[in-house]
């Protein structure tokens, strides 16, 4: 069924889609985190603007999507989520991908992303997919965001 999946910009009429996709894709990590992750509280009338974003669409539903941001020479991966019941399928790894693929096109050295210490998970999902651990810095409410990067090689 994934393979039905069609990939397609976002425009600002995909808002709401990318609002609640975010937050019910986040929602698991509310107990995990001393505050709810930002892609929960972002303002995606604004980002919108600004960021790319990404998404895979069965029919008209939105069930996971990327947001990037150029970022000096580097892609800033912003958000990656994926609809819980269309979780265990690779479509996060496959946008991800995705953004590795734009990041190439455009030039740029690498890709960036920030993720929770408390997110164990997705750290090791992105150290399986080269990705290495650049620095920690801590935020309010004892929050630990870990700084990671995969630089690109334009042959890969």
């Amino acid at each position: 069924m994934a393979d039905d999946l069609i990939l397609k910009r976002a425009g600002p009429e995909h808002v709401p889609a990318i609002r609640s996709l975010s937050r019910q894709a986040y929602a698991k990590w509310v107990p995990v985190t001393p505050r709810k992750p930002r892609p929960m509280t972002a303002d995606y009338d604004e980002a919108i603007l600004t960021h790319r974003f990404d998404g895979l669409w069965c029919d008209d539903q939105l069930v996971a999507l990327i947001e990037t941001e150029i970022q000096d020479d580097e892609l800033m991966i912003v958000n990656v989520a994926v609809d819980p019941a269309w979780q265990k399928r690779k479509l996060g790894i496959r946008l991800m991908r995705y953004a590795e693929d734009l990041a190439r096109e455009a030039g740029l050295r690498g890709t960036r992303l920030y993720t929770n210490k408390l997110m164990a998970e997705n750290i090791a999902l992105y150290e399986r997919l080269g990705y290495s651990i650049e620095k920690e810095t801590h935020h309010d409410l004892g929050t630990v965001a870990v700084h990671m990067v995969r630089a690109l090689d334009a042959e890969e």
